[in-house]
């Protein structure tokens, strides 16, 4: 017998390598911006597979019919409904989708529906039929045999994921921010296994299951970091005894959190020790999926804030599709250096990935703090750039706080200034909607990214200032076209983080004062 991810996987490997271009359909030659169920896709690399370009559109919807023009680097997509369309569009007119690394353009198409010929689309349309049999049923692909008392992995509700190349930290609330675009997510389970993370997550319907796979299988979650790696799991409900960041039982939300305890149970883990991994489809798809809104992002399904979170993350190219703007907003800041931490200082490096609210540093444990960030998209860009980063010679770590806001003080309390509200703070990078700031957020670094630099001040001046903050300035170099923008160096990320908390805002005289952020680029 064969089960339907691998009968579905020898289909698509057999069509990426056979078939005929349809020479006969012209692409549309411009956009009249009107709304349509067929898009108009351009720019395909020349190698895409059906399979690649059926699955840009599956999140948003059922795919109804394909038609590629391999020779003009095209294709044509129609979905079932004009809104999955008008929803796809929105998604990827805000982060522009890339297939092999090559960006990729779509429009709606002036045609209204896609008429083919199917004998001369042959190739498209055999893996269209085989992933719409996939997605209707979770039954075996007709011809397959399966006893009534065996579950094959392609029907499991379960869901094997390793995250490949984790540069980033990755979340058990990220995996169900993502996951649960496509259906109920009933419980998820992490642990670490071979030195790799790696989670089991169940979903309510196997179909669902499928759907996710299909769509998710080698994306990254972060650009260029954290691929998902996803496989149909032998398992067919996960046993969660506790509800905390490593396990969670999203229909038993009363289970305690049973700090300490090990989140897999021992029969869990010894049924999936001895599975082997399923051979299945992994698509190279580097589009990026909306989730409710990461600045917007993997909300590729309903996503009515995702534009922006989208282009948020986009933007820092380390934005997560689709983390819901609704997610929590205070985050827990622990292994901090007591003697040099302030909540203005906290306010600085944080405020770099987003707008902070408010700052506490704890009383009886003055290591720790707790930030309060203007959403969810922002505390998690802050989360994945500075957890492990270096802040006044200790390595901080930086967790999702249970806490859904930062109270402040009782007044007339004296909590020694360590509390303190930035809510009205003139120096929030990310207040003004569209501004440019979104489209620069990098991961701490050791090069350095200056502006609002007055005339007056020369490259003397600014390494003179930059020195004296402890550290050695390695490189530096005014922008050719706008003296008003510079680049500098430091020997490393720790002096640049350093500097940043430091001098960002520092007034250079005449009015101006500087502005500091992370770059993505070296001298």
């Amino acid at each position: 017998s064969i089960n339907n991810a691998s009968f579905l996987a020898l289909i698509f490997f057999y069509f990426s390598s056979n078939g005929n271009d349809n020479k006969k359909f012209k692409g549309d030659d411009k956009m009249d911006g009107v709304p349509s169920r067929v898009l108009h896709i351009r720019k395909l690399p020349g190698e895409v597979t059906e399979t690649e370009v059926i699955a840009l559109g599956l999140p948003f919807g059922k795919v109804t019919n394909i038609l590629m023009l391999k020779g003009k680097n095209q294709a044509f997509l129609e979905l079932a409904t004009e809104e999955a369309a008008i929803t796809m569009v929105n998604y990827y007119s805000a982060v522009t989708p890339h297939l092999r690394n090559q960006p990729i353009y779509i429009q709606y198409s002036n045609h209204k529906e896609l008429k083919t010929d199917n004998t001369l689309n042959q190739r498209a349309q055999a893996v269209l039929q085989a992933v719409t049999a996939v997605q209707a049923t979770n039954a075996p692909i007709s011809g397959t045999t399966v006893s009534e008392s065996a579950v094959t992995p392609a029907q499991s509700p379960v869901l094997r994921i390793i995250i490949d190349n984790m540069y980033y930290p990755v979340t058990l609330d990220v995996l169900h921010q993502i996951f649960s675009k496509f259906g109920a997510v009933l419980k998820i389970i992490t642990f670490t296994k071979n030195n790799q993370f790696q989670a089991l997550l169940q979903y309510g319907d196997p179909v669902n299951a499928q759907q996710a796979k299909l769509a998710l299988d080698g994306q990254n979650i972060y650009n260029a970091c954290c691929t998902l790696r996803i496989d149909f799991s032998k398992l067919v409900n996960l046993n969660v005894k506790y509800n905390n960041d490593k396990s969670r039982d999203y229909t038993r939300p009363d289970l305690p959190s049973g700090d300490g305890q090990p989140a897999l149970d021992p029969a869990i883990a010894a049924a999936f020790a001895k599975e082997t991994s399923l051979l299945g489809m992994t698509l190279t798809l580097l589009f990026w999926l909306p989730v409710a809104a990461v600045p917007g992002a993997l909300s590729p399904l309903a996503i009515p804030n995702a534009a922006a979170a989208a282009a948020a993350a986009a933007a820092g190219r380390v934005g997560m599709p689709g983390v819901s703007a609704g997610g929590n907003t205070v985050l827990l800041v622990s292994n901090l250096n007591e003697e040099m931490v302030t909540p203005q200082s906290l306010f600085t490096l944080f405020g770099v990935y987003g707008d902070v609210q408010r700052v506490k540093i704890l009383y009886n444990k003055k290591d720790s703090a707790l930030i309060q960030m203007a959403d969810g998209n922002q505390s998690q860009l802050a989360m994945s750039h500075l957890n492990g980063q270096k802040m006044y010679g200790k390595i901080i770590r930086v967790t999702l706080s249970k806490h859904q806001t930062v109270q402040l003080p009782r007044e007339g309390l004296d909590d020694q200034g360590l509390t303190k509200d930035f809510g009205n703070s003139p120096l929030h990078r990310f207040k003004k909607p569209g501004s440019k700031n979104f489209q620069n957020i990098f991961p701490p670094s050791a090069t350095l990214h200056l502006s609002n630099i007055p005339p007056s001040v020369a490259e003397e001046d600014l390494r003179t200032l930059f020195a004296n903050t402890g550290g050695t300035v390695k490189a530096f170099k005014f922008f050719q076209r706008d003296h008003k923008m510079a680049l500098l160096q430091m020997s490393t990320v720790e002096e640049a983080i350093q500097a940043l908390i430091d001098l960002h805002n520092y007034n250079l005289g005449e009015n101006h004062h500087l502005r500091v952020s992370f770059s993505k680029s070296t001298i």
